[in-house]
């Protein structure tokens, strides 16, 4: 293809050794000749190319392959037979905590991991604030790391990874780990790093995050490549073969006893509690927003008001196709010849959802003085499957001009589910009401 390769994989393969007992393994030790394991190829006969700069989501069912293949790219991992190529940095997120000292601090294991990547003292020491504040875990980046929580694990592990100038990125579920505020800004910044021209492989079930943030993707099954190529095809197969599977599986659970089938379902229900109980348990930090613009006019203030009419606070919660206002003030700080002001609704992964501004709505807003203020309203409905969802903001004088302001992740909030018990398949836009009110210290005006 003429593209520079980061990553050649020809004719790969593990295999692992599995004892039936300890003793086994022993007895193979003292008799060298004989073979008392049973050998589990995890990976067969793998040959992938991937050019520097694409994206490659890699999916399959549990126990596929997918995570030892990304050990051997990592290097964690030396393939059984076939040659590995890799060009450039590697930084990988792989198994909770893996790299980490138990003992040592989270400070410690920056510098340690930073250094294990090929990076100096001096290096690690420029990049420790910036680490610190995306991980975010308060002043237990100065406790041993063997009394961090799952999340802040993840948080320290994904902070040094995507901080210290990798080349290739790999990811392996752990962004699963966090909770979704945290999630909304590791998206952000894998977008940032794929934009700038890393390469990045991640692991991943969430089909949307393969379509939105992959050049290609690959299917692992039974340790073998059962197809690669572009997201959504991929994708498809990989539903395909799933819905297949579980059809099978049903058909062998319905021969079972009805009694170990309730048992499955109450052993299911209870972690999905669990899974709920996770998600509330969050930190709530909603203020980790990023913000960019040429500083022109400034958005000042962000809120929602629920359909009640009363403010919705700053860790907002709607139920189903909730109406709600959004208001945004902003101040000029120059002359601005026009101005336009929009809004997007995103969910996890940055996918615009729902999104509108002023001049679609057909309300224009002329030349704006020095120190003149706006306040803009939107309102909307919320028809949206119950998840998490973030906002952004922004404002430009026009569509060719530099926006002023932009921020991302400006308020993250939840969607819960209709209360009528209806599931919900799709996503509805829907038309937006807009009232601007216009103020300085001679006049108002409404439009």
């Amino acid at each position: 293809m003429g593209e520079e390769l980061a990553i050649s994989l020809k004719n790969v393969s593990k295999c692992f050794k599995r004892y039936d007992r300890p003793l086994d393994r022993l007895k193979e030790v003292v008799l060298p000749n004989k073979n008392y394991a049973d050998d589990f190829w995890a990976l067969q006969n793998i040959d992938l190319e991937i050019p520097k700069g694409r994206t490659v989501g890699i999916v399959g069912r549990n126990g596929s392959g997918k995570s030892t293949l990304l050990q051997i790219i990592a290097g964690t991992l030396t393939p059984t037979t076939g040659e590995v190529h890799v060009k450039g940095r590697v930084s990988a997120l792989l198994e909770l905590g893996c790299g980490f000292n138990p003992e040592f601090t989270g400070r410690q294991n920056v510098f340690f991991n930073g250094q294990i990547l090929g990076l100096d003292r001096r290096e690690i020491e420029e990049k420790f604030d910036e680490i610190a504040g995306f991980a975010d875990i308060g002043d237990f980046i100065d406790r041993p790391v063997k009394t961090y929580s799952s999340g802040m694990f993840v948080r320290l592990a994904f902070a040094v990874a995507v901080n210290v100038n990798p080349e290739i990125l790999i990811v392996d579920e752990a962004l699963a780990v966090g909770d979704f505020v945290f999630q909304h800004r590791c998206m952000r910044r894998m977008r940032e790093l794929m934009d700038s021209g890393v390469t990045t492989l991640f692991v991943t079930h969430d089909a949307g995050a393969i379509k939105s943030l992959c050049n290609s993707a690959v299917m692992i099954h039974d340790g073998k490549i059962f197809t690669s190529g572009l997201p959504n095809p991929v994708i498809v197969e990989y539903l395909k073969l799933v819905t297949n599977l579980e059809l099978d599986g049903q058909q062998v659970i319905n021969t079972k006893n009805k009694d170990k089938i309730e048992q499955s379902k109450t052993s299911e229900e209870s972690k999905n509690t669990d899974d709920i109980a996770d998600l509330t348990a969050t930190d709530g930090n909603f203020g980790k927003s990023t913000r960019r613009g040429s500083g022109k006019a400034k958005i000042e203030a962000i809120k929602f008001i629920n359909q009640s009419g009363n403010d919705a606070g700053e860790h907002p919660t709607f139920m189903f196709n909730e109406k709600v206002t959004l208001v945004v003030s902003l101040k000029a700080y120059e002359v601005l010849q026009g101005c336009i002001v929009g809004f997007y609704v995103c969910d996890k992964n940055g996918n615009e959802i729902i999104g509108s501004n002023t001049f679609e709505e057909g309300i224009p807003i002329d030349c704006l003085q020095m120190g003149e203020q706006l306040e803009i309203q939107f309102q909307f409905k919320l028809p949206l499957r119950p998840n998490s969802y973030s906002l952004t903001v922004a404002g430009a004088q026009n569509y060719q001009d530099i926006t002023f302001d932009w921020i991302d992740n400006a308020i993250i909030f939840q969607v819960l589910p209709p209360d009528t018990g209806k599931n919900i398949h799709v996503l509805v836009d829907q038309p937006t009401i807009v009232k601007v009110e216009r103020q300085s210290s001679e006049r108002l005006l409404s439009i």
